[in-house]
């Protein structure tokens, strides 16, 4: 292959979604039948990106997560990483989820150590790294606290922290701040995007708050009530590098406005869905 062949490949291969989901559908059967959770779906990261999902409630949000990382299976469509199908749980793609995941009877470096043991990394190199990931996520002076001694936002920047260990090139967060109170929300979310830049580390977001999508994300897709379709993609036109100040912003006014108004319709149907199965249940 010619030097100028290398160089289109080259291109080519950067070009490239690093994530890609292909016409993902998925039904599950439950006691009450079957219920259609995700219909045709398809959204692309790009390297460097960050990319927020939201939806109503019931509109497929986590099983999406679950199918990028593995965690469900047969479904139809395909997921792609530097363009390769994967299935399953997948090298490249770390998961944080809104559940406590710490372990507790392992101190904050601990845990952060836990996947480099788990890998087989000689013990000095993996004790420096998790040591550098614990100064990046803002816990220095806490390493050798226990997660009962940790507030609920230092847990889950532990869990980051330890995901972040093993270098995955695909972060997904599925509500990771949902059980946290509104400021704290915004602090970790100022702290995600620091480490979100300065690790250039592509990121997926799922979750239901507009504000938390618009702080952090490149684009944000918004979803139908069931089954889950991509309903709009809404570009974040926000200057980077950006802080949880930008809430003030008229302009970010406007874009939680533009897709809260797509929102509003889903998350309607979702509402008037749930009243009427309580009231089919009440005759």
């Amino acid at each position: 292959m010619s030097l100028t062949e290398l160089a289109a490949a080259g291109a080519a291969a950067a070009a490239r979604p690093l994530l890609e989901v292909a016409n993902i559908s998925k039904r599950f059967e439950t006691g009450g039948g079957a219920v259609h959770a995700l219909d045709n779906v398809s959204l692309e990261v790009r390297h460097g990106e960050f990319v927020a999902v939201i939806g109503p409630s019931g509109c497929g949000k986590s099983t999406l997560f679950n199918i990028i990382g593995g965690l469900v299976d047969e479904y139809e469509g395909t997921v792609r990483v530097a363009g390769a199908p994967i299935t399953g749980s997948h090298r490249e793609i770390g998961m944080v989820f809104q559940e406590e995941s710490t372990f507790p009877w392992r101190t904050t470096l601990e845990n952060v150590v836990f996947p480099l043991e788990a890998a087989g990394v000689p013990k000095a190199e993996r004790l420096e790294r998790a040591k550098a990931l614990v100064r990046l996520v803002g816990l220095d002076g806490f390493e050798n606290r226990y997660p009962a001694e940790l507030s609920g936002g230092m847990r889950q920047r532990t869990a980051l922290a330890r995901t972040l260990a093993f270098e995955p090139k695909i972060l997904l967060m599925d509500e990771p701040f949902a059980a946290l109170d509104e400021q704290t929300r915004l602090l970790l979310g100022d702290k995600l995007l620091q480490i979100q830049a300065q690790l250039e580390q592509t990121t997926l977001l799922i979750t239901h708050n507009i504000a938390e999508a618009v702080q952090l994300a490149d684009r944000v897709v918004v979803m139908t009530y069931r089954p889950g379709r991509v309903k709009r993609v809404v570009p974040v036109d926000l200057p980077r590098p950006r802080t949880s100040e930008i809430i003030g912003s008229d302009k970010f006014g406007r874009t939680v406005a533009t897709i809260w108004a797509d929102l509003r319709e889903e998350a309607s149907k979702g509402l008037s869905e749930s009243e009427a199965a309580l009231t089919r249940r009440k005759e």
